[in-house]
């Protein structure tokens, strides 16, 4: 295990919460109420694939400059919720802790844009990590494997080498996609199980040490299927 590269909303901080609150104004200034099957199908999602779910759900035309428009009064009312405050999951700062000081390098990687991204940070802390790559910097966001593969070769490893932790089936596809082992914390979806991916419950139950034998025992597995 050369890295760990972390998804943000909803695996480091729960920050899920907060885009429930956004989402559901974005519904509202759009004349729509959303529907729990509607935020489970976003979570994880890409801006331009959120928006454009709902514009399909509220059988809206894909103006391309109102999606835009949407897109940007959502991230700008989401990225106000998060100046308040960022609540962490279970034991995600302990673990990053653990982590740096046992001198693991750590990367960023979120579908969230940019922008979004950094207001967060200003709860996370970016101290703790090498690279960030965002939703907004690769051609083919989450679930595509692009922003995996580029945060591995930005830190100057092959995927294969990093441990991807993830709490989304569009994260977990996207990492698995780019050859990583993913740890699953589940937070509001379930996701589905393969051989490349270990579920947890939380963070709060592992060390160090347990990060590596997962790597470990991820990596045999799939030799196993393979060989």
């Amino acid at each position: 295990m050369k890295a760990v590269l972390w998804d943000m909303d909803g695996t480091l901080v729960d920050s899920e919460k907060l885009w429930d609150i956004s989402m559901h104004a974005l519904y509202a200034r759009l004349g729509g109420v959303m529907t729990p099957e509607l935020r489970e199908a976003s979570v994880g999602g890409s801006a331009g694939s959120v928006i454009r779910l709902i514009y399909d759900d509220l059988g809206l035309d894909l103006d391309p400059e109102a999606m835009a428009e949407s897109a940007d009064w959502l991230h700008d009312y989401t990225g106000e919720l998060f100046e308040r405050g960022l609540p962490w999951c279970g034991g995600a700062r302990e673990m990053l802790d653990a982590l740096s000081a046992a001198g693991v390098p750590m990367a960023l990687v979120t579908n969230t844009r940019r922008e979004l991204t950094e207001r967060a940070l200003n709860t996370i802390g970016r101290h703790y990590f090498s690279v960030t790559v965002c939703g907004d910097e690769v051609e083919h966001a989450k679930p595509a494997p692009d922003i995996y593969r580029r945060a591995a070769e930005l830190l100057g490893f092959e995927p294969e080498q990093c441990l991807a932790v993830e709490d989304s089936v569009t994260g977990a596809a996207a990492a698995e996609g780019a050859g990583c082992p993913v740890l699953v914390v589940p937070n509001e979806v379930v996701v589905p199980g393969s051989p490349r991916r270990r579920h947890e419950n939380s963070l709060s139950d592992l060390d160090v040490d347990d990060l590596r034998t997962i790597f470990a025992q991820l990596g045999t597995l799939v030799d196993e299927r393979t060989g």
